[in-house]
């Protein structure tokens, strides 16, 4: 295994399990740990310095996910998602993200506002600079503050456990590109109406940026 885990340091309050699958989670949503890299549970346990028993959970929940594939006795390694799978995922993301938003603005704090409101203009600065890569960070992000941002914890909860399958999936599809003039003014009225606390606007210009309508299973443009 070329590429390495730095050591867990356990503080107060955090679930070991949890930390684990984010660990391998991320190292695979970035690219770390590659389509077809073997993950081996010893290995990954000396370098996270853990035991190996909660490693093999994580490796169990992220096998749920599709992030990775086990041949009991054989071998464990990172899959490859599918164009389909791609598209799957960006349905996925634009229904649940237009619902956090819409659930959000009608209840969230000022400060929570101001984070969804920077969130937004972290993606239209990537838009202008043409860095598609922050353009998806971005994205990504506003799933997460703005299910937060609900108070809800289920909402919460479900962010937590597939923004990294949401990552994975997504990123270098060729549905994430910054330079589309349209997309630019997408991402300008959603930060208007994300402002305004507009709910319904916010919601409806979510699916305008991922290309879905109800009913129809079309490729994300985030």
């Amino acid at each position: 295994m070329s590429a390495t885990l730095a050591p867990i340091e356990l503080v107060s309050g955090m679930i070991l399990s949890d930390e684990i699958y984010a660990r391998i989670g991320a190292a695979i949503a970035d690219g770390t740990f590659p389509p077809g890299h073997r993950l081996r549970d010893v290995e990954l346990a000396q370098q996270l310095g853990v035991s190996r028993t909660p490693v093999r959970e994580a490796l169990q929940r992220l096998e749920r996910f599709g992030l990775v594939e086990i041949a009991v006795g054989r071998y464990t390694r990172v899959t490859a998602p599918s164009d389909a799978l791609r598209r799957d995922t960006g349905e996925f993301a634009a229904y649940f993200l237009g619902n956090a938003l819409s659930l959000s603005l009608s209840r969230c704090s000022d400060d929570d506002l101001a984070e969804l409101v920077a969130t937004v203009d972290a993606a239209l600065a990537g838009i202008d600079t043409g860095n598609a890569a922050a353009v998806f960070s971005a994205a990504s992000r506003l799933g997460i503050v703005a299910a937060r941002a609900t108070g809800n914890s289920v909402f919460d909860t479900i962010i937590h456990e597939t923004s990294i399958v949401v990552e994975r999936n997504l990123r270098g599809w060729s549905g994430v590109r910054a330079e589309a003039a349209p997309r630019r003014e997408n991402w300008q009225l959603l930060r208007d109406r994300i402002a305004a606390r507009d709910a319904a606007g916010a919601e409806e210009t979510i699916r305008r940026l991922y290309g879905v309508t109800p009913g129809a299973a079309q490729p994300a443009h985030p």
